[in-house]
């Protein structure tokens, strides 16, 4: 019996190491991909997309896989470092999605169309300023002390399990954009279908990675 649950336990770790390394490339492929498709530089409006989608699919996807037992990129790094280039890769994500949110709306603004009339740019709004909040609350785990009457392994859960919804915001606003009619009239047929399943498939991952993590230990504690 204990065989058995040793045998299932590694095709669990290698099932996660191969949709980590799925992720991974995944993120990385649709931002090329978006960026092919937007040409960024050659309108105002071109930085948007761009800019999101390094944003929300490849800067904030490494930010948190960085932490993944089984695909992390710097599995062979001590817990600081990840630490360290998690906070970088976050605030880079934040400085690059406050980009997108500005070029857009100068964009609009010169243009003579409505503000936030779409949900997309309704989620896109909520997601940066969802993701300006967790950083911000990430600042309480590198300063516990500041915070009392909350324990360190809490914080992490808090903040883990925060940071998954806000990433989930964040597909969710991607998602949305490829809905525009600028999308759709760029990107048909197979390709289409292609990009919409890649915020799906590293949304997985991360819900994934987070629930083993945090949620599904925290449940099975006496």
């Amino acid at each position: 019996m204990a065989l058995t649950l040793e045998t299932e336990s590694q095709i669990y770790r290698s099932l996660r190491a191969v949709f980590g390394a799925a992720a991974h490339l995944v993120s990385l492929g649709f931002t090329v991909f978006v960026a092919v498709v937007a040409r960024p530089g050659s309108s105002l409006f071109s930085w948007h997309p761009f800019l999101m989608s390094l944003a929300f699919s490849l800067l904030m996807t490494e930010a948190l896989l960085a932490f993944s037992p089984e695909s992390s990129l710097l599995r062979p790094f001590s817990r600081k470092a990840k630490v360290r280039f998690h906070w970088a890769l976050q605030l880079l994500a934040l400085i690059c999605a406050g980009l997108g949110l500005a070029f857009i709306s100068y964009n609009k603004y010169i243009n003579g169309k409505a503000h936030f009339a779409t949900w997309h740019s309704l989620t896109g709004l909520l997601t940066v300023l969802y993701a300006s909040l967790q950083c911000m609350g990430g600042l309480a785990l590198l300063y516990p002390k500041l915070i009392k009457n909350w324990t360190l392994a809490k914080l992490k859960l808090y903040h883990a399990t925060s940071g998954m919804i806000g990433y989930l915001l964040g597909c969710a606003s991607l998602m949305l954009g490829m809905c525009s009619l600028w999308f759709t009239t760029s990107v048909t047929g197979v390709s289409w279908y292609l990009s919409m399943l890649s915020p799906v498939l590293t949304s997985l991952v991360i819900m994934s990675q987070v629930s083993n993590a945090y949620l599904y230990r925290k449940r099975i504690q006496p």
